[in-house]
């Protein structure tokens, strides 16, 4: 009887494992980071609209399986100071809060056109963007951070879709990252995907920080970048995190 509980057992387990096999490492050297999918996300040019109505180009990759939903979106924040300079110059006379500032103690905190304040406040409109959706109940909202880079972590449920989801929103070298895993209300939240998430610069390696990277700070070089130890792409940096905490 054993014998038969332990067969039948491996064929109940074999769906569960073929999925798992189906995850896969993903790497964007052109928006700067890993993750594991499964499979092969779509790729899909958009725009981003910041809380100061820029339009920002950005991509979001995807993948949908059944009822789960994976999806990563990135929006490019790096050509904002630009568009600042530029609203600024067709501001009317007086009006400070089209203009910014343009110089001064004030420009590196709110910038021409208030681009910089923009920046500096992208995650948190980011987070309240989700927090808005209609039947979408918040039940965590965490600061933390992946790969040492800062960032807020939510957990919702939606008792009309009858789902869970788990969302990761940071800010990397002026991008901004809004990653989210939607599954049945049945199944564990999206761990996985949530903490695949790392970083990688420009040739695929990895990269991890020696300390916190915080985008206000070092995205903006307020203050020079933590040093940071590189892998090659497909060897992992080893993992010095303390024990317990979120990599």
């Amino acid at each position: 009887m054993r014998m038969i509980f332990c067969a039948l057992g491996l064929v109940i387990a074999m769906p569960a494992l073929a999925s798992a096999q189906e995850w896969e490492l993903f790497t964007s050297t052109q928006d700067g980071f890993k993750i594991d999918f499964p499979g092969t996300p779509k790729v899909a040019q958009s725009t981003w609209k910041t809380e100061q109505g820029y339009v920002l180009p950005s991509r979001v990759y995807s993948v949908e399986r059944g009822r789960e939903k994976y999806s990563m979106t990135v929006a490019d924040f790096s050509g904002i100071e630009a568009m600042g300079i530029a609203r600024n110059k067709t501001c009317p006379a007086g009006a400070e809060t089209c203009q910014g500032q343009m110089q001064g103690i004030l420009r590196p905190l709110i910038g021409p056109g208030y681009a910089i304040q923009d920046i500096r406040g992208a995650m948190t409109n980011a987070a309240f963007r989700l927090i808005e959706r209609p039947n979408e109940k918040l039940t965590a909202y965490i600061w933390n951070w992946q790969d040492l880079v800062e960032g807020f972590e939510l957990h919702f449920t939606n008792a009309a879709a009858k789902t869970r989801s788990m969302s990761y929103i940071a800010m990397h070298e002026n991008k901004l990252y809004v990653m989210e895993g939607t599954v049945p209300e049945e199944y564990p939240e999206p761990g996985l995907f949530f903490q695949s998430l790392g970083w990688v610069d420009k040739d695929g390696n990895g990269v991890r920080y020696e300390g916190l990277y915080i985008n206000q700070v070092h995205g903006l070089r307020m203050a020079p970048v933590p040093p940071v130890r590189r892998a090659a792409p497909g060897n992992p940096l080893p993992d010095t995190a303390p024990p317990g905490s979120v990599r």
